[in-house]
């Protein structure tokens, strides 16, 4: 299954996974303008843009952005749904790498979630929903993501999920060199 040419719905008892879209709008301004959540957002080699969206027009902006990319293959941008309460509480970007470096071929797997979401539980059900899916629909050698050293529960999730700390750096578009990844093959 290519996730470009059919993006899956997953579900688990408490999380939904589907493409993000315009309707998300109002929901994804409360993740993007939360500056709590800020830190934890990956924007390593995303040309600037470090996912703070504080107004519906810049969220709109970005969700727009989001399906173009989706549209011509670049990444795939996932609305993360906390069933419970029947919200969009955070996105997952998915995107195959083509590098040089280490991680040649790997899935990039960013997790972006309100404040209040950044849990090891909630991240560790959202994290073991996705992963098995990636490998098939990116057709990728295994998975990187980032967790920087203050990400706590985030660290504690991704651990319990199976991910090792790389000791290899991130080699962006410009050269320079980004650490805090983690891999699972």
């Amino acid at each position: 299954m290519n996730i470009y040419e059919t993006c899956p719905t997953l579900e688990n008892e408490k999380f939904l996974l589907r493409l993000a879209v315009k309707e998300d709008c109002d929901d994804l301004l409360r993740v993007y303008s939360d500056k709590n959540a800020l830190p934890f957002f990956n924007s390593d080699n995303c040309d600037g843009d470090n996912f703070y969206y504080a107004t519906k027009e810049r969220m709109a902006e970005a969700l727009d952005f989001w399906n173009l990319s989706y549209e011509n293959g670049w990444f795939a941008r996932l609305a993360i749904v906390d069933k419970s309460v029947s919200h969009v509480i955070g996105t997952i970007e998915l995107c195959l790498r083509v590098s040089e470096d280490e991680f040649n071929n790997m899935a990039i797997l960013r997790v972006d979630v309100r404040s209040d979401y950044e849990k090891e539980d909630v991240l560790f059900d959202v994290i073991v929903l996705i992963t098995p899916h990636i490998s098939e629909m990116l057709g990728c050698n295994g998975i990187i993501t980032k967790a920087p050293i203050y990400a706590v529960e985030r660290i504690k999730a991704i651990q319990k999920a199976g991910f090792t700390k790389s000791e290899h750096l991130l080699i962006g578009k410009t050269g320079y060199a980004y650490d805090g990844y983690w891999t699972i093959k």
